[in-house]
């Protein structure tokens, strides 16, 4: 729902410092609020958003009934895209992404990585991102209590071991954080990163990155085909997408949309897949394709594409949602697997070279 660091447009009112006393200084999440915090449009804004929390709240606690457990269903998937209440989040993501079914076939074994003779190249770079994971949460500072750095330290360790290939690579210490912020709990953050790396996200990390680079040329297509005049202006700057929107995946948004937002895309990104990535990019750039088309040089295309992360599109979470199943049209899994295996088969030869036929 909020935009750190952002100003509003909206003209500062001297009810203001009232709104803030209202409000607090830091978000529901841990995150302090930027000087420049609107609270009282956020405060506006909540108002509204409150109504339609309170009313999800009360249908998922019908539909849960205090079960721990939940299946797939058409009707639980049109639950999620209408967001998840907090306190069922961390239940519905374990279930949903199956990272709940591995933590009960594998008891013990987060516990057993953390055992393992610890590799000192590994602990020094992860020890080297830990102090610049969200300076601006006041859980994970060092002075809080408790303070959740040991925890994502432990769960980045635990990773590096799991998946030796992947390793610990930038990106993946806020993914981790953000994980730990939801559900309070190392292994099950563990675990939702395990599906995240070896399920949902395939090769976005790996040292190749070869699955994140497949799915921004992916987007670049889909772009094409769904909004040309955006496709043209990147092609008359020379504007590769991985300028754009690396960030927007490697990151899974974090830090580039409001905090209630990416967690909104995180429930349908557990439960549906990546393609909601797509969808949540196609919606940003079909919204603001006019102002893309009017960049006159890669420079204005760059500044440009970090404006539309910023505004009411964004900060109305719910509304946002709605459209990102609505604004990009029909995007099929069966679509997205044919254009990435054109694209990663396109990556592997201009990255390796074509194969020497006599060899």
């Amino acid at each position: 729902m909020e935009k750190k660091n952002k100003p509003s447009d909206r003209t500062r009112s001297p009810g203001d410092g009232r709104a803030k006393d209202r409000v607090g200084s830091v978000d529901p999440y841990g995150f302090e609020r930027s000087k420049d915090f609107d609270y009282e449009s956020y405060e506006e804004l909540m108002s509204e958003y409150l109504v339609v929390l309170t009313r999800r709240s009360i249908k998922w606690s019908k539909l849960l009934k205090g079960k721990s457990k939940v299946q797939k269903n058409v009707k639980l998937k049109r639950y999620v895209r209408k967001g998840i209440p907090n306190e069922h989040r961390a239940m519905i993501w374990m279930a949903a992404s199956g990272a709940q079914d591995q933590l009960e076939r594998n008891p013990g074994y987060y516990q057993s990585l953390l055992r393992a003779e610890h590799d000192p190249k590994l602990v020094e770079t992860i020890c080297t991102d830990l102090n610049r994971t969200f300076p601006d949460n006041i859980q994970f500072r060092k002075t809080s209590n408790p303070c959740l750095q040991k925890a994502l330290y432990n769960v980045l360790l635990a990773i590096g071991y799991h998946n030796p290939v992947v390793g610990y690579c930038q990106g993946m210490n806020f993914i981790a954080g953000y994980l730990l912020i939801i559900t309070k709990d190392e292994e099950k953050s563990f675990w939702l990163m395990e599906a995240l790396l070896g399920r949902i996200l395939p090769d976005y990390y790996s040292p190749a990155m070869l699955g994140l680079k497949t799915d921004q040329e992916v987007l670049g297509e889909l772009v094409k085909v769904k909004i040309p005049g955006v496709w043209q202006t990147m092609m008359d700057h020379n504007v590769m997408w991985t300028l754009v929107v690396s960030r927007w995946f490697i990151c899974l948004y974090i830090d580039v949309l409001p905090v209630e937002t990416v967690l909104r895309i995180w429930d349908c990104l557990f439960y549906e897949g990546s393609k909601i990535l797509f969808r949540v990019a196609l919606t940003l750039i079909h919204h603001n394709q006019a102002l893309i088309q009017k960049a006159q040089s890669l420079p204005d295309v760059c500044q440009n594409f970090k404006q539309i992360t910023h505004g009411p599109l964004v900060d109305e979470c719910h509304t946002f949602m709605q459209k990102i199943f609505t604004e990009p049209g029909s995007l099929s899994m069966a679509t997205l697997t044919k254009l990435r295996a054109t694209f990663r088969s396109r990556i592997i030869t201009e990255e390796l070279g074509p194969t020497d036929p006599e060899s």
